[in-house]
């Protein structure tokens, strides 16, 4: 302790001295344009998907990053279609991943689930803490009386994560399907815990057809992709479009064979590929729409989706009892698995089994959008989290990277999450506060040599165990990044 605050009064000595020292300006080269990112860390994002592609993590990707509404990145890596079967036995003419390649979201349709569920909301329907039953009346068993549509929507109803036997194994048609989910137990007590369930979404989508008057495709066409103009969103596209689309996983149990422009959930598909946890598909330019209408609380371009108070409850994390498991209504919240460094307590975001997932940052007027076909041709391949991850850190280093102002940022960020302590926020933010300085005045002699000092502070602290090896790397990267850019 005392070695720290002797730290901070040297730095504080540092930074009285310095800043009466004459200057001469030095114009340092522009990296980006108005929406202050750093382009270096979003260029070396390249590699690390292609080097996923490699390790077979998934066969293509799309990568899509916007800040204040402007695309600062939108790339294509790898194919959308290369595999006959799950031996990996390639296609005579595979089809190479494109900007606008339409993917299977799986469960990032939760999200337009909610959405459609909080604008029969505005429309004074239904409260959030009203029974499921008062509205769909075969929703009985021992308990679920109790169970309340904002748990359906926050994953704490008490529902096992899937219904109790796949529903293309259930006789019948669509609604015979459904009303076996309806009919489904609880696994607990409602509120008991959090369990993220498709059981939860499953019915949603039924409570939607039922307060609507519609099936849920025709709803979310009415109501949300036609206003919003996303004509690459939808549910069953059409054959016309299947070359189009990402292929997904090769089932002869479904007896489909390469699944491809068709749902890949067996549960979806078997409700006609219209149902409330998967089924939307979507391009990543349509996806990011539907993100910015969050960011702008409820309208985009004129048309209003969801009311700012819909919003509002939407981001709002329902789920305080259960730590690390923040949720809002359909939307998660604080999720640093996969959120990395864009991670705080008001980050939306969601990810989808077939190797999507969407990052939206409210702080930094952001949307992070990764979508994969990690499925093809099998599930049984490596783990996506890596590659999520690192599409979150690259996007979150080019905002931080950006300038000492910026890094300040992030170590006010850092404390929030109590990955470093007061001091040696306290040191940090005194260093790169000089530094700043200098960066005003384009000195880019005094840029470089305090840096320098600012990355031996840094090590020093992580010798004296200030902050653990994964927040030592964050702020070493970042500050490289920062005297790249300044070179």
């Amino acid at each position: 302790m005392r070695k720290q605050q002797a730290l901070s009064m040297l730095v504080l000595f540092m930074l009285c001295l310095t800043l009466f020292v004459p200057v001469a300006p030095v114009k340092a080269e522009a990296a980006s344009d108005a929406v202050q990112m750093l382009q270096q860390p979003l260029d070396d994002l390249d590699g690390e998907v292609e080097q996923a592609i490699a390790d077979k993590v998934m066969p293509g990707a799309v990568v899509y990053i916007a800040k204040q509404g402007e695309v600062v990145k939108h790339d294509a890596y790898g194919y959308a279609a290369r595999y006959t079967d799950d031996q990996y036995t390639e296609m005579e003419d595979p089809v190479a991943m494109q900007e606008d390649t339409i993917f299977d979201m799986a469960s990032i349709s939760k999200l337009f689930t909610a959405t459609a569920v909080m604008q029969l909301w505005d429309e004074g329907l239904f409260e959030l803490e009203d029974p499921v039953q008062q509205y769909i009346p075969e929703f009985t068993g021992e308990g679920k009386e109790e169970v309340t549509i904002r748990q359906l929507l926050t994953h704490t109803s008490g529902f096992a994560p899937s219904p109790s036997e796949r529903l293309d194994k259930v006789e019948g048609d669509r609604a015979d399907r459904l009303d076996f989910v309806l009919h489904e137990p609880l696994q607990q007590a409602p509120g008991a815990d959090y369990v993220y369930s498709d059981v939860n979404y499953l019915t949603l989508g039924v409570l939607i057809e039922r307060l609507s008057g519609e099936r849920q495709d025709v709803f979310v066409e009415r109501k949300i992709t036609e206003p919003l103009q996303m004509q690459d969103t939808m549910y069953n596209p059409p054959e016309s479009l299947k070359s189009r689309i990402a292929a997904t996983e090769y089932q002869p149990w479904t007896n489909r064979g390469v699944v491809w422009g068709s749902v890949h959930d067996e549960n979806a598909w078997s409700l006609d590929g219209v149902a409330g946890q998967a089924g939307i598909f979507s391009s990543a330019a349509d996806l990011a729409v539907f993100a910015q209408m969050m960011l702008e609380e409820g309208t985009y371009a004129g048309e209003e989706i969801l009311s700012e108070e819909a919003v509002e409850l939407m981001k709002t994390n329902w789920n305080e009892a259960y730590p690390g498991q923040n949720q809002g209504l359909g939307w998660e919240l604080n999720q640093s698995w996969y959120m990395d460094d864009l991670a705080e307590h008001n980050t939306l975001g969601h990810t989808g089994y077939t190797g999507t997932s969407i990052v939206v940052s409210p702080n930094h007027e952001t949307v992070t959008i990764l979508l994969t076909n990690r499925v093809h041709p099998t599930r049984e391949t490596v783990s996506t989290n890596g590659i999520r991850k690192k599409v979150s850190q690259k996007t979150a280093d080019a905002i931080y990277a950006w300038s000492a102002e910026s890094m300040q940022d992030m170590v006010e960020r850092l404390l929030t999450r109590e990955e470093i302590d007061a001091n040696s926020a306290r040191s940090l933010g005194l260093h790169l506060t000089v530094i700043s300085r200098y960066e005003q005045q384009g000195n880019q002699e005094k840029v470089l040599k305090h840096l320098a000092g600012f990355q031996q502070l840094v090590d020093y602290l992580h010798e004296e165990d200030a902050f653990n090896d994964s927040t030592y790397e964050d702020l070493v990267r970042t500050a490289a990044y920062l005297n790249v850019k300044w070179q």
